[in-house]
């Protein structure tokens, strides 16, 4: 039972106080800028297969192993350069989400050339409104839908990887373009406003 005045939130934002933090200051709500939405793309398919709460803990130190999670500059990384990512401990170290790093980086320079921003890009496919959903049970909220799938196969066109349907909707969730907080977090009226 929840104590009376404390704050409702989505059930996974409890698992931990990295989660919570990550959950009522990020998750969800509307992302526009390029750089972030780039960090977070990297997060979202590092993620794959692995628990939330790893790779937020491996966060700052990935922020620092990869120059910030400049697009441009990990657009250049040589072989040598994912090689040595390989051996970091703030790395998520799966040879092939490495390798991902560069060709992700140069797909996302070249949406943000043809779009004028990758932002401008991502958000054209919600028409620049966050869809808003009124989930009222975890059990609800899918993990793929008819938008993440489209948006990842224009991704997979456009030369990205690791950007299947279920780590596309989550990295929609993630970036605000759908608001899945359930309705009963006190995050989710704060978003639709």
């Amino acid at each position: 039972m929840t104590p009376p005045g404390a704050l409702l939130r989505c059930p996974w934002a409890e698992n931990s106080p990295l989660e919570m933090a990550y959950h009522d200051s990020e998750w969800g709500r509307p992302l526009f800028d390029d750089r972030a939405l780039f960090e977070l793309l990297v997060l979202e398919y590092m993620q794959s297969g692995l628990s939330w709460q790893l790779v937020l803990s491996r966060r700052e130190g990935m922020r620092q192993a990869l120059d910030g999670f400049d697009p441009a500059v990990i657009a250049a990384y040589s072989d040598s350069r994912l090689d040595q990512l390989l051996q970091d401990p703030r790395m998520i170290r799966n040879r092939l989400k490495i390798r991902a790093l560069r060709q992700n980086a140069q797909a996302f320079l070249r949406v943000q050339e043809e779009c004028g921003s990758f932002s401008s890009y991502l958000w054209g496919h919600v028409e620049g409104q966050p869809v808003q959903n009124a989930w009222t049970d975890i059990s609800q909220v899918p993990s793929k839908t008819a938008l993440s799938d489209a948006l990842s196969r224009d991704l997979k066109r456009r030369g990205f990887g690791f950007m299947g349907p279920t780590v596309t909707y989550a990295y929609l969730q993630a970036a605000g373009l759908v608001n899945d907080h359930l309705v009963s977090c006190f995050c989710h009226k704060t978003i639709q406003q």
